[in-house]
């Protein structure tokens, strides 16, 4: 295997070191191939909301793979997951599975093009919405450029039709609608982006992104395959009151299997094949096995009036506030942003950025020899200092307390205020 991973931030290439190699998994801890028992807050990088192994997840799982691991063909556990997410979700009037994140989002992204019957995307720096050809761009030279391909392979054709914008920047936005509106597909979001930092947007920006795209007939799309379900039944789309056009989902709504969704109004939906002219298809797309793990960790959720999400809000606020005071002991001017279960560091001076561009590239270098420490300390943070944690209803606030002391450990060791 390439660098002996299969996907590249596995391979600890930002933070040094050996990657870790799992062995074992339970609640909120795993152990690694060599015995070593470990605090985990990557969960899969965010799909076990619940911790690993959940019982109920478990057993679904088991039941599902003993009628059939795979059928490629319909089955009850579809209609299942399908009635529980729309019945969870207002805006939500139908749904397809699909395999993946990465996969959901082309494939919203060509159901708002076959919809419109433009070409052009708008997306924004900072934010990552899987590995398809026109979403890997990088920005050209002026504040909203047509995009340039920022991996080796893709072609220049791929990512001519993605517009690229930074974020939180309400007169580019409506600056480029007002020029380019007509020419506009869909405009492409992370609900709260994740993927470079944890930078949450402002209403007015994101309700600007409502307002420009219904002016000009664009779709407005919200990748939720992190904060889907993570944020409560509505996710972020929820937490700013919004109706986005088209959404995806993933993570959550496979609870630990190879899941991801793209749903809106009927009348869109209803566009895909074999309804309608925009083709899309999947041979995996509604495993059994996958629609069993997912409507068990929806249904934990939903259970007790979604008291779960209100403990992940407790537990993320315990540890965000014990992070802060340990920065605060040792004088250092950093900060913790956080929405529900999901924390990022900001290790830089001055307020918690809010763009990509606004990220100091000195904190990679801060954040490798704190996750060096952590790990000597037991405490599992994702290898790259732009990735998020992820507090799951397995930690508990003794796990988190031991987290905290951790970090003042640590700290402690690499210098303190010379950090």
């Amino acid at each position: 295997m390439p660098a002996g991973v299969n996907s590249p931030v596995r391979a600890f290439g930002s933070v040094g070191g050996q990657p870790l190699f799992y062995d074992r998994a339970s609640g909120c801890c795993f152990h690694d191939a060599d015995g070593r028992k470990f605090v985990d807050y990557v969960n899969s990088w965010g799909p076990l909301i619940l911790g690993h192994a959940h019982p109920s997840v478990v057993e679904a799982v088991k039941t599902a793979a003993g009628k059939g691991m795979s059928y490629g063909a319909p089955c009850a556990g579809e209609v299942e997951l399908a009635e529980l997410v729309v019945d969870t979700v207002p805006f939500l009037e139908m749904i397809r599975f699909v395999s993946s994140g990465t996969e959901a989002v082309m494939s919203a992204v060509r159901l708002a093009r076959g919809i419109t019957g433009r070409d052009a995307i708008v997306k924004f720096t900072g934010c990552y919405h899987g590995h398809a050809d026109y979403l890997l761009v990088a920005a050209g030279s002026g504040l909203a450029t047509f995009g340039t391909p920022s991996s080796a392979g893709v072609p220049a054709s791929s990512a001519g039709h993605t517009l690229l914008l930074p974020l939180d920047d309400e007169t580019a936005f409506r600056t480029l609608m007002a020029e380019h509106g007509s020419e506009i597909a869909a405009v492409i979001i992370e609900g709260i982006p994740a993927n470079n930092g944890l930078l949450p947007q402002s209403q007015a920006f994101v309700d600007a992104l409502s307002e420009e795209c219904t002016r000009h007939g664009a779709m407005l799309i919200f990748d939720e395959v992190i904060t889907g379900f993570r944020l409560g039944p509505q996710g972020a789309a929820g937490h700013y009151g919004i109706i986005p056009d088209l959404v995806t989902y993933g993570k959550v709504i496979g609870g630990g299997m190879p899941v991801g969704a793209y749903g809106g109004k009927r009348e869109h939906m209803e566009r895909l094949a074999p309804l309608g002219p925009v083709y899309q298809a999947g041979t995996l797309s509604g495993n059994p096995v996958a629609m069993a793990a997912g409507t068990a960790t929806l249904r934990e959720l939903l259970a007790h009036d979604g008291h779960a999400w209100k403990r992940l809000d407790a537990l993320g606020a315990r540890l965000e506030n014990g992070i802060r005071d340990v920065f605060a002991a040792h004088d250092l001017p950093w900060s913790v942003v956080r929405r529900g279960s999901i924390l990022w560091m900001a290790l830089q001076e001055g307020p918690a950025p809010v763009t990509a561009e606004a990220i100091d590239a000195d904190a990679a270098d801060r954040y490798a020899k704190l996750h060096s420490a952590l790990l000597d300390r037991s405490v599992y943070l994702a290898p790259s200092a732009y990735e998020v944690a992820f507090v799951s209803t397995a930690h508990d606030e003794t796990v988190i307390d031991q987290t905290i002391e951790a970090f003042g450990e640590a700290i402690e060791e690499i210098g303190g205020q010379n950090f």
